[in-house]
């Protein structure tokens, strides 16, 4: 079981990673900001379903062998769902409107929280040592 939760986080973080600073990258570098944007705001849903599903994996396999790792995981699955249900579509509504300020500011907590998420993944795969 101890392996399979390593996979799991593993997961988690190796895709949080290249998400996060390689496929947002490339768009940006590939295609105008405006066709990036509107496909990276079609792609978050998908990524957001992703940390769920392999956090809450993560979490319940690690639950007998490590508590504060099945913890930190669980709470990474908890915040991804308001991050995903409400951080997601008032960024995009801000977006469509023009509201570069709010735009600003809600995508710099959506960043803040990719990054302690992307933290937490780490502090637990450390924990394997």
């Amino acid at each position: 079981m101890t392996s399979l939760a390593l996979l799991a986080t593993a997961l988690l973080f190796g895709g949080m990673i290249l998400y996060s600073f390689g496929f947002a990258a490339f768009l940006f570098s590939a295609l105008p900001a405006a066709q990036a944007g509107k496909l990276l705001r079609r792609a978050f849903p998908h990524f957001y379903l992703f940390v769920l599903a392999a956090s809450a994996l993560s979490a319940l396999l690690l639950v007998g062998a490590d508590a504060s790792g099945a913890w930190l995981m669980g709470l990474v699955a908890l915040t991804v769902i308001p991050a995903r249900q409400v951080l997601m579509p008032a960024i995009n509504e801000a977006t469509v409107t023009g509201h570069t300020k709010r735009f600003k500011v809600l995508h710099g907590l959506s960043v803040a929280l990719t990054l302690c998420h992307i933290a937490a993944t780490a502090a637990v795969l450390v924990g394997f040592t």
